[in-house]
């Protein structure tokens, strides 16, 4: 059967193409953007790699290297919701800026400080600045026109993944031939690239949120997420049964409740409970942990991984650079990838992305035998990390009122936080108990490893469960969905 094309809608096709394209100020919009979230994301895991020749340069220990990285979770937990609401209350833009600007003091503070305390001082500071990315989400959703704005969050959302898979080989390379102060100089260039960028090219949305900031629901949000955490970070050191452990652990719940009641009954919360609690907003933030959970452990067990010793009958001996250099094309993938998710539905890509995660650790369980090998399951589990990451923002701007949209974005980095955190651990905590002894050493095991990625894949699983019911959603009126 031959069909004749409308004429109308035949003529109106080349004025929906050009409507379509990307101007050069908005592509300029999503550089200098994707720029500051890239930079923000790298401080999670730059230092990684060079804690050892931090605690030699600044005479300390272990434990206290350690928070260092700290430091920069637990601060970071405070404000990504609390900066959140300011987006909403006070301006995205101008708390996006906010934060960059932490970014940048609080790194020129590390890379001129003499002792531990100051730097950890300096990087405190950096944690304020873990609120730019979900920030940056919701300038970007509520800037670009409504058929650019996926494209411009998926890549956004990814460079979460990107920034902590470039991390490391950028680490590992500073370390190999610079010194480590070169990292948080890098942070302070790319902070100030980014900052007059923004100024200059990105104006403010039009605010509809109202209210007050709620500091009793910060205060108490705050008080949760540390005893959350701190004990997440420091349980292998206390011991998770010594009783600051477990009192911090019960004193999280107690906060939590106590946070969930006092949200009900005021009338401009930190979060709104009942909106958080549809299925739509409920499911994609855990779903979030879980894939959180995949992405950490995908760089705690592949630097370390290959830079083991051979006699281990899994390590290759290699390099930091070396170590750092094997997630790179994971990150890459990450990067290439993010398109993709924006062209499906939200719904679909979080499910695709969580199984291909799966399929990642999968292949880290079984092809041990070559370095190739291990960078094909890293890359696997860094694509599927793109995709899913990309597809959760746009759930949240199909379910949050636009009025909430700056604090529904940053309550679900704040669940993904909490699974890089809960991997953290519980990695920690797996690798440490499946050893092997080694010139008197003791070290990860094969076993252990295995056991590590055989969650990681049964998280991603549970992450693609929990998107199937997902409900199928339309946009209400209220949604935070970009005006054409």
């Amino acid at each position: 059967m031959t069909h004749t094309a409308d004429p109308e809608v035949a003529s109106a096709a080349p004025a929906a193409a050009v409507h379509e394209r990307w101007t050069g100020r908005q592509l300029a919009v999503v550089l200098v953007i994707g720029t500051a979230a890239l930079m923000v994301s790298l401080t999670q895991s730059l230092l990684v790699p060079v804690l050892s020749e931090l605690a030699v340069d600044l005479k300390a220990g272990g434990d206290g290297v350690a928070w260092l990285l700290t430091s920069t979770l637990l601060v970071g937990a405070v404000a990504v919701p609390a900066f959140g609401r300011l987006g909403d209350l006070y301006g995205t833009r101008r708390m996006v800026l906010v934060t960059l600007a932490a970014l940048v003091v609080g790194s020129l503070i590390c890379a001129l400080a003499p002792n531990l305390t100051v730097m950890i001082v300096g990087r405190s500071v950096v944690g304020l600045a873990v609120a730019a990315v979900p920030l940056s989400i919701s300038l970007i959703g509520v800037t670009l026109p409504k058929e650019h704005a996926p494209a411009g969050i998926a890549l956004i959302s990814a460079m979460l993944g990107v920034g902590g898979a470039l991390g490391l080989p950028l680490a590992g390379l500073i370390a190999e031939y610079a010194d480590y102060h070169v990292l948080f100089w890098v942070c302070v260039a790319g902070g100030l690239l980014a900052v007059p960028g923004i100024v200059l090219l990105v104006r403010e949305p039009v605010r509809v949120a109202k209210g007050r900031m709620d500091l009793v629901g910060t205060v108490l949000l705050g008080g949760a997420m540390l005893s959350l955490l701190l004990p997440l970070a420091q349980g292998d050191a206390w011991g998770w049964t010594d009783p600051l452990t477990v009192g911090l652990l019960v004193a999280a719940a107690v906060l939590l409740l106590v946070f969930v009641l006092v949200e009900l009954r005021l009338a401009s919360p930190l979060v709104d409970v009942r909106t958080t609690i549809r299925p739509s907003l409920l499911l994609t933030n855990l779903a979030s942990l879980c894939v959180g959970f995949a992405l950490f452990a995908t760089l705690i067990g592949t630097a370390s991984y290959v830079q083991a010793p051979a006699a281990t009958g899994y390590g290759f001996g290699q390099s930091v650079l070396a170590g750092g250099l094997c997630m790179l094309p994971g990150g890459i993938a990450m990067l290439l990838l993010s398109p993709l998710s924006a062209r499906l539905r939200p719904r679909t890509a979080l499910i695709i992305g969580s199984l291909i995660i799966a399929a990642g650790f999968g292949t880290r369980m079984v092809l041990t035998d070559s370095l190739w090998q291990v960078v094909l399951g890293a890359t696997i589990s860094g694509a599927g990390t793109g995709i899913a990451y990309a597809a959760m923002p746009g759930l949240i701007i199909h379910a949050a009122p636009r009025s909430e949209l700056a604090a529904a974005n940053g309550l679900n980095a704040l669940f993904r936080s909490v699974g890089s955190s809960l991997a953290s651990a519980i990695g920690g905590a797996i690798l440490a108990a499946q050893t092997i002894s080694l010139a008197g050493h003791e070290l990860p095991s094969l076993a252990g490893y295995r056991t590590l990625f055989a969650i990681c894949a049964g998280a991603a699983v549970v992450a693609a469960a929990l998107a199937v019911f997902i409900p199928r959603h339309a946009a209400t009126a209220d949604a935070a969905l970009p005006e054409e």
